[in-house]
């Protein structure tokens, strides 16, 4: 049986630790702000598809956090169910795409072997 994450209790005590970390180094989270500030300054994507694009990145990334923030400012904006699906999608297919590129990889090293 599999345990599921508690992602409310999780977003929470991160964000908290996230404050935390501020504190001790807020330079660092204000050139994160300005980062994110920046990402969105144009303002020709409509909020909910940066959400959606954010989704898609943390899911190609693993990041646990990103996941539990971005999927409830998601929601909060109006993105519905199946948006939410179509941008996973994309990121599972770029996932696939980037390992089938990266098998290049593989051959180029065998190739590179010295020969027996």
């Amino acid at each position: 049986m599999s345990h599921m994450q508690d992602w409310n209790a999780y977003r929470d005590t991160l964000l908290g630790r996230v404050g935390d970390f501020a504190k001790l180094s807020p330079d660092v989270l204000r050139g994160l702000h300005t980062i994110e500030g920046s990402a969105v300054k144009t303002g020709k994507l409509e909020p909910k598809m940066h959400e959606l694009i954010a989704l898609a990145v943390a899911v190609t990334t693993r990041c646990d956090g990103c996941i539990a923030v971005h999927a409830k400012k998601a929601v909060e904006l109006g993105a519905s169910r199946e948006e939410i699906a179509e941008a996973l999608g994309v990121a599972i297919s770029l996932n696939a795409g980037a390992a089938l590129t990266y098998t290049a990889r593989v051959f180029d090293t065998i190739d590179a072997l010295p020969q027996a």
